[in-house]
């Protein structure tokens, strides 16, 4: 277990151009370092690395990230043994949390136990306490059980924030293991990680609690808040009720993959008891693989928006390309996902929308049709080439050659030209059939909001500073908005904002890769303290010059000479004045 301040320490120390020539042959051009892509074939370099925020990204097949992450890609190795082989390389000594204690497992066992019994007090507090008893009556409002809350072992964090702490010490755990447990805020260790909150325990393959996600309650500005990462719980190689839902997987050979841990809780309420999901992340290859050793098949019922399925389509080619088939469930009526039809409908209505599933293949015709729809030629040919990454995945050359038939017969196009135009796509040097296949393209809109929230994400390191002056509601824009929750919740975690984690959770690849291509492009590098100053100051201004407009119609409706217009005249002079003030900064 590498302790925290090491972690940051090899990430601050590393020569991120060194790493990342051990790998590939970079060249500088003006400040910026570019090379021949190692995830694609390509013959022109478009791998650019940007060593001042340690980040990649290819302009040729979009994938971008950390220098961690990049080493992780390479080597195929875990975040910790990431850690540890850059560390040996830099000659950096790292400092583990086990250091001086002879016995690390038991450790291990004693943070398993304190989660064990943690679990049991939030189910009390949400069973027992009145101030749990509003999150109970919303889960039972949703249609949940409480056999199946009690099976779940849902619970509820109160809203003082320093109880748990104070609990637990009088309980006799010390303070060292409480720190190092992860249940609470690394900047204020006695303050809890999770506060008004409903709780779902994350348990491991054995059945044994690792982390925690926690759902706000009553509603909040950041929904979910899910435990850190850590030597002993990577998001990544687990999966969401995994222990719960093997004995079902086994013997149907299907695992049902849902979004979110209501959506799996829903279909195992609905008798649907194959069911997992991934733990705030893509379905990942590890995930995949862990399903392949009981499972012949992956079933998705991910949500029917853009980003659902963006995240279907993905998932499908990560399960042929290991080894797993696929086919995706489509619910009747438009309905969006497992928790809702079980709230609006009931158990029997889910289960049977469970049981309504078509095969990738007619699932990735289905989205061509409805992205490239009509019939002329082009959209046509660009409604194939969608298909393409899906064919490339398959490990039967008679399924490829039965799914170009099939394609060819939903367009009404000649086999043969659907299997040479095939054929230039697999002889091209970028095709890549991990990628997910480009939807038109999608119009993201820049503006003053979201190049200051792309400045906060470039330079995380200034976001503790401004963030008193800003709230979500400051921004209209929803890319932005997206990205200030991201930002705020990496900070109300106490684990700091780290390029890994910010990149992580942007949910929208589009936006993921803007984010880079900027940051690759040195944008927001030359002084970026002074750039965030003066975009808070326009984006107060437009704040102000709206009340401005809201106070104007408001006078209207007030009887003259009366305290309600003086009133508002007096905050119109007031807002005037501080329009101007804002205008004349800087000059």
């Amino acid at each position: 277990m590498i302790a925290e301040n090491s972690v940051q320490e090899v990430i601050a120390r590393i020569d991120t151009v060194a790493v990342v020539n051990t790998y590939v042959h970079l060249d500088e051009r003006n400040g910026r370092y570019v090379g021949l892509c190692p995830f694609h074939t390509e013959k022109t370099p478009s791998f650019n690395v940007n060593p001042d925020k340690n980040v990649y990204y290819c302009f040729g097949c979009g994938k971008g990230g950390s220098i961690i992450n990049f080493v992780m890609e390479m080597e195929k190795t875990t975040f910790p043994e990431t850690i540890e082989l850059l560390a040996n390389r830099f000659g950096i000594p790292l400092i583990h949390e086990d250091s001086g204690k002879p016995h690390l497992h038991k450790e291990i066992e004693e943070i398993t136990e304190l989660y064990r019994r943690v679990t049991v007090t939030f189910q009390y507090w949400l069973r027992e306490r009145p101030d749990g008893r509003p999150a109970l009556n919303y889960l039972l409002q949703r249609g949940l059980s409480r056999e199946i809350i009690e099976a779940f072992q849902i619970g509820f964090a109160p809203a003082d924030g320093y109880w748990l702490f104070q609990f637990l010490r009088a309980k006799g755990y010390s303070e060292e293991l409480l720190n190092q447990s992860g249940l609470f805020s690394k900047k204020n260790p006695h303050y809890s990680f999770f506060s008004s909150r409903i709780m779902f325990p994350i348990t491991d393959r054995q059945g044994k609690i690792q982390a925690f996600g926690g759902r706000i309650f009553p509603e909040g500005e950041i929904k979910y808040l899910n435990s850190a990462e850590s030597d002993r719980y990577r998001k990544g190689h687990n999966l969401f009720a995994l222990y719960t839902a093997l004995p079902a997987i086994r013997k149907t050979k299907v695992a049902v993959l849902a979004e979110g841990y209501m959506d799996v809780i829903a279909l195992h309420q609905a008798d649907v008891t194959n069911a997992v999901a991934p733990l705030g992340t893509s379905f990942t290859d590890d995930q995949a693989k862990i399903l392949a050793r009981s499972a012949s098949s992956v079933r998705f019922f991910f949500d029917a928006d853009s980003a659902g399925q963006d995240a279907t389509i993905r998932g499908i080619l990560t399960c042929r390309r290991n080894g797993l088939s696929a086919e995706v469930i489509v619910p009747e009526h438009s309905l969006k996902d497992p928790a809702e039809i079980l709230q609006k409908f009931d158990a029997n209505v889910l289960k049977k929308n469970a049981d309504h599933a078509i095969i990738d293949r007619d699932y990735f015709v289905s989205c061509a049709q409805s992205r490239y729809g009509g019939n002329s030629v082009e959209h046509k040919a660009q409604a194939v080439a969608f298909l393409f990454p899906y064919l490339q995945a398959l490990n039967s050359e008679v399924m490829r050659d039965a799914s170009i038939e099939a394609v060819a017969q939903a367009f009404s196009i000649n086999p043969k030209f659907v299997s040479d135009d095939y054929k230039q796509y697999t002889d091209s040097p970028r095709a890549d059939h991990r990628g997910i296949p480009p939807r038109p393209a999608v119009s993201i809109h820049t503006d003053d909001e979201l190049s200051l929230l792309f400045a906060f994400a470039a330079n995380p390191e200034l976001y503790p500073q401004f963030r008193s002056q800003l709230s979500v509601d400051d921004f209209e824009n929803p890319d932005a908005r997206d990205i200030f929750l991201v930002l705020e919740d990496c900070f109300r975690s106490g684990a700091g904002i780290e390029m890994d984690t910010l990149l992580s959770c942007i949910r929208s690849e589009p936006l993921r890769n803007m984010l880079l291509q900027r940051i690759i492009k040195g944008e927001y590098s030359i002084n970026p303290e002074l750039f965030i100053t003066d975009s808070i100051n326009r984006l107060i201004e437009r704040k102000l010059r709206r009340r401005l407009e809201e106070v104007q119609r408001e006078m209207k409706s007030c009887p003259d000479e009366t305290p309600q217009q003086q009133e508002k005249l007096n905050e119109f002079s007031e807002l005037r004045l501080e329009i101007e003030r804002l205008k004349n900064i800087g000059k």
